[in-house]
């Protein structure tokens, strides 16, 4: 599925308290894809600021949003919809439009979630960096 998206397309989610912003963008590091061999974890998603709202995006979108060419299937939506629902499942933010049964979900055994406490213990990987060009 490669194709323009545009915000509407994207995950909107609120939050109550301001400082949960920092803790989700620590919180998304953590959770991603880990290689076999390795402690290496690739962050699936991200939390973006746009035009005064908020979404969980997955980093294949943000290539997108930037015009970049990009595969980003249904096993990626779900996976960004299964770390949307845990987060708020955290009591970390609301997702704003409830997802659909019909939309995709991923298993949580798709996802790795890296424990703070064994944050020292894994590369963390980001493959996409938000507000860098090139």
């Amino acid at each position: 599925m490669n194709t323009k998206i545009t915000p509407e397309d994207l995950l909107e989610v609120t939050f109550d308290d301001e400082e949960n912003f920092l803790k989700i963008k620590e919180t998304l590091t953590r959770i991603g894809i880990s290689s076999k061999k390795e402690n290496n974890l690739y962050q699936s998603c991200h939390i973006l600021h746009k035009k005064g709202k908020y979404y969980i995006v997955h980093f294949k979108e943000m290539f997108l949003l930037d015009g970049l060419d990009s595969e980003f299937t249904q096993n990626d939506i779900g996976r960004r919809n299964k770390i949307a629902q845990l987060l708020e499942e955290w009591g970390l933010l609301k997702i704003v439009k409830p997802i659909k049964e019909c939309d995709p979900i991923a298993s949580i055994n798709q996802i790795k979630i890296v424990p703070h406490k064994e944050k020292k213990d894994w590369n963390l990987i980001c493959k996409y960096h938000i507000g860098r060009k090139g």
